[in-house]
């Protein structure tokens, strides 16, 4: 079984609890097999939790949760040493953080503090607690939450810096009207959660991650992805452009969309179709820019405006 028919399977799956997101599925997946962290926003009630959950179950690996609030300590995301009274020595509990999927939610309600303690565990896939640095288990990935009705009422807003270390931002939107009654359908007699079935183990997840680096890309789709870049940073309603780390992963995620694609090369649409969710949130616009466009539309001006290579990727 190729790994388009894999991928598909694992949509299904995901599919009897999360309804209408098959987009969302092979971009998690994409993430997952890149080592990215994600970035969820959408509004209360929309599967957010359920789908990062659904995920951890059918790749059978660890699945931790942490409700960030303003007085979570970094102490609560990593974990301690702590003095055991018993044995009058001191033991080290590690926190949440040692899992697989980790599902940070409603990540911009706790400090800035607390928000940091974080940067480490998604750079450096390690963790540092008093001097003891303990490597985290392989995959491993964030899946943070907001919510964007609330931006501005308790919260504190992840800083330009965390938000580079997200490999994607997704937009959860509501369902359809038919995808909402099927939800109901589905969920009227039990949960189909506790239905779903393992498609691939975390030992075929290591096996593609080192597959997707070979997927190859041209010079002309290197030069394609740099010129975006360059753009962002040039455009006059962009105030702080695209990092070198938003550079490399724009060029992962689109080598993870020919993969899913059972293509061996690049093609430039592989690159515009998942450069916003690789891109938007990593621009800062310019007081001006921003009243008149948000980030999404902006990257689309980008797209629209540089030249689309002629796919050559195929001949390699």
């Amino acid at each position: 079984m190729n790994i388009s028919e894999k991928l598909s399977q694992l949509k299904s799956e995901i599919g009897k609890v999360i309804i209408g997101k098959d987009e969302v599925v092979e971009m998690i997946f994409i993430a997952l097999i890149n080592d990215g962290h994600i970035l969820l926003e959408s509004v209360p009630g929309t599967g957010k939790t359920q789908l990062a959950k659904s995920f951890a179950k059918t790749i059978n690996g660890l699945f931790k949760r942490i409700q960030f609030t303003p007085d979570l300590l970094p102490s609560d995301v990593t974990g301690i040493q702590f003095f055991h009274p018993k044995h009058q020595e001191f033991q080290l509990r590690i926190g949440p953080v040692m899992t697989n999927i980790l599902l940070a939610d409603e990540i911009n309600r706790a400090t800035p503090r607390t928000q940091s303690s974080l940067l480490e565990v998604m750079e450096e896939r390690q963790v540092t607690i008093d001097g003891e640095t303990i490597s985290l288990p392989t995959p491993f990935i964030v899946i943070a939450t907001q919510n964007p009705i609330e931006s501005q009422q308790g919260t504190f807003a992840l800083p330009e810096a965390q938000m580079d270390r997200f490999f994607m931002q997704i937009k959860l939107d509501y369902p359809t009207f038919e995808e909402e009654k099927k939800m109901m359908q589905t969920h009227r007699t039990n949960s189909p959660f506790s239905n779903l079935n393992q498609i691939f183990t975390l030992d075929e997840i290591t096996q593609i991650k080192q597959e997707v680096k070979n997927i190859h890309i041209s010079d002309e789709v290197e030069d394609y992805i740099l010129s975006i870049v360059q753009e962002t940073r040039q455009h006059e309603d962009i105030q702080m452009g695209v990092s070198p780390r938003g550079t490399l992963a724009l060029m992962r995620c689109a080598q993870g969309r020919a993969f899913i694609n059972t293509r061996t090369y690049v093609t430039p649409q592989d690159v515009k179709d998942v450069a916003v969710y690789m891109l938007a949130h990593r621009l800062v616009l310019t007081l001006e820019g921003s009243l008149k466009k948000n980030n999404v539309q902006v990257l689309d001006s980008i797209l629209k405006n540089v030249a689309v290579p002629v796919e050559a990727g195929a001949n390699k």
